[in-house]
């Protein structure tokens, strides 16, 4: 796979971050966009799903210390947005309300995925918590505005739960998990660090009227020159409530394929 031209020339994305996040800056302040910071201790009374990520878990092999030192990063997180609540026409991001994760605000060093390696930095491991929120937002009305997977599989599934590909990376503030809610109603994220798993309820301010199901199909491994790269779509089923209710829509969320960095036995890799 052809490798970015800022893996040569460094400056060049150095630029090209410095020069997104100024323009999401203004966006942000400058627009009439409506955007959601209300936040309110008072839980909304319908919830729409709940979710939970393991806290702990092994990655290859990957410091610990790191993944005890994302806790410490989650927590503060959590802090920026529980309770926010998202009205009708407003829009969430993610990085607009955590704000940047510095040292000075008490983040610490965690592990962070950048230019095609696991590597250490300030802040990292917050995307457990963009991708669980991103995961509840798949399973509701509310509409992905903007989303990014990463690039590479760095580390084998290991307690994998959700589908390979439907996680939503975080890069402040050069990528960004944007949320719109289309409809009527209010939604409100109630998010909890417990002592081993992330906690998250997708909470309305009316009774869920349809059924979400989400789910990959075409999964593989295969060659691609002397790379790896993992394939598979992430496809969301809408159905009536209730058990037998009538499928509304299908459809094909995301097409991922991106490089795998670690070992696969030739007996996994479709067409060998």
């Amino acid at each position: 796979m052809r490798k970015p031209l800022s893996l040569y020339h460094p400056w060049l994305y150095a630029l090209r971050v410095w020069q997104r996040r100024v323009f999401r800056s203004c966006r942000w302040y400058l627009s009439n966009t409506p955007y959601a910071g209300y936040r309110s201790e008072q839980r909304l009374p319908f919830r729409y799903i709940k979710h939970t990520s393991k806290l702990i878990r092994k990655l290859g092999s990957s410091d610990l210390e790191l993944q005890h030192n994302k806790v410490i990063n989650l927590r503060l997180a959590v802090d920026c947005m529980n309770g926010v609540q998202i009205g009708p026409s407003e829009y969430f991001s993610f990085c607009r309300l955590l704000g940047r994760p510095t040292a000075r605000r008490g983040f610490v060093e965690g592990m962070e995925l950048s230019f095609g390696e696991a590597r250490r930095g300030v802040g990292g491991g917050i995307c457990q918590l963009s991708n669980l929120i991103h995961w509840m937002a798949l399973h509701s009305p509310l509409k992905v505005v903007e989303r990014a997977n990463h690039s590479f599989d760095p580390f084998p599934d290991d307690g994998r739960i959700l589908p390979f590909g439907s996680g939503a990376a975080i890069f402040y503030n050069f990528i960004d998990l944007v949320l719109f809610n289309p409809t009527e109603e209010t939604f409100q994220f109630d998010l909890r660090v417990a002592e081993h798993q992330l906690e998250g309820v997708l909470l309305c301010s009316a009774e869920r009227p349809l059924r979400y199901h989400v789910y990959q199909r075409n999964h593989r491994f295969l060659k691609a020159g002397e790379d790896v790269v993992r394939e598979n779509e992430i496809w969301r089923d809408i159905r009536e409530k209730g058990q037998q209710g009538t499928l509304l829509a299908s459809e094909c969320l995301y097409r991922n394929r991106v490089r795998v960095k670690y070992p696969i036995e030739d007996e996994r890799l479709s067409g060998t």
